[in-house]
């Protein structure tokens, strides 16, 4: 198995894209916005990838946050409301936020399993800086670590209930950017005692079944490699003090704040210890020379892969999805009832 995510080019596979992915076997996919047309057509095309492997529990993931990080829309999706809004009614009465943001995350991630997709990469669990390039802004659960944490929590549960693996991100926290990772690099120069405020969150859900890294380069660990590339973040940082030990993902390995070929930043990727390369443009010359590039798939990435998809399914929903989205509604409107 390639330890690669790929993306698709539309809203079915061509026959180019299957004989690629039935030769690379990859460890998953992801979906965007080109790929979604109609709940039909979009479980029909995860059912077709789910042919090629022959794996029920397929990784099939998706950005699905709310707001305007959301790749399944109205009118053929519900509605969701970024973090902002779990934000501001967690610090007018925390325990509702936290039921609101579980019974939001329940209802997408019913709509998620319906699809076929097992993996939603989300919650972000970066802290919100004041000055920050809002590339995160309203994306943020808070900028209290803790308040970012315990809302954060609440969406991987509700996302797990749902059948679906949570995917937390900017791994070790990419609230202080000052621009935008998919455009040029960031450079944190905060010391390493400021930084445990960022770190904080993946701390207390270092759980997780999933992780994501960031493309941003922090002078107190690494002076040379943004934490993506770097041995010394991955390993120091993300696996020992923060203490995750899950399957560990790139953010697209396309952006523009890295250097080098996309083949060249895939292979320096898993050489740094990231178990698996997220290559999101669909470019098959691309593809096919990350795989070329990369060595199969090692004994610990197959393990932690198995973990995080285990307790996914894409049966037929527990609870019901407009009872959810009512709860939420009606927690979040107390927001304007204390106005």
């Amino acid at each position: 198995m390639t330890p690669a995510i790929f993306g698709i080019a539309g809203k079915t596979l061509s026959a180019d894209e299957r004989a690629f992915f039935t030769e690379a076997d990859p460890a998953g996919y992801i979906l965007f916005g080109r790929n979604c047309e109609t709940p039909d057509q979009l479980r029909a095309l995860t059912d077709d990838l789910r042919s090629i492997h022959g794996r029920e529990r397929l990784l099939i993931s998706i950005d699905q946050e709310g707001g305007r990080v959301a790749r399944l829309r109205p009118p053929h999706w519900s509605g969701f409301p970024s973090g902002e809004a779990f934000d501001r009614l967690y610090r007018l009465a925390p325990a509702s936020a936290i039921e609101a943001a579980r019974a939001n995350a329940e209802a997408m991630g019913i709509e998620l399993a319906q699809a076929g997709i097992t993996v939603d990469c989300h919650p972000p669990l970066d802290v919100r800086q004041p000055g920050a390039h809002d590339v995160i802004g309203d994306r943020a659960l808070g900028s209290e670590p803790m308040q970012v944490a315990a809302l954060g929590r609440a969406i991987l549960d509700g996302l797990a209930r749902a059948g679906v693996a949570g995917c937390i991100k900017h791994m070790p926290g990419h609230g202080r950017t000052m621009t935008d990772t998919h455009k040029e690099m960031p450079t944190v120069t905060a010391s390493d005692e400021e930084l445990e405020q960022d770190i904080a969150p993946f701390k207390a859900l270092n759980s997780a079944p999933i992780g994501m890294t960031g493309h941003l380069l922090f002078t107190a660990w690494d002076a040379e490699n943004p934490a993506t590339l770097s041995s010394f973040v991955i390993e120091e940082i993300i696996r020992k003090r923060i203490g995750f030990d899950g399957l560990l993902l790139t953010d697209d390995i396309d952006m523009e704040a890295l250097d080098g070929t996309v083949p060249e930043r895939s292979e320096r990727a898993i050489a740094a210890g990231c178990d698996i390369v997220l290559n999101c443009w669909a470019k098959i010359e691309d593809m096919t020379a990350i795989v070329e590039r990369l060595p199969g798939m090692s004994d610990r990435t197959a393990a932690r892969l198995d973990a995080a998809l285990a307790d996914t399914r894409i049966s037929a929903a527990a609870s019901d999805k407009h009872e959810l989205l009512a709860k939420r509604d009606s927690l979040l409107a107390l927001v304007e009832q204390a106005a």
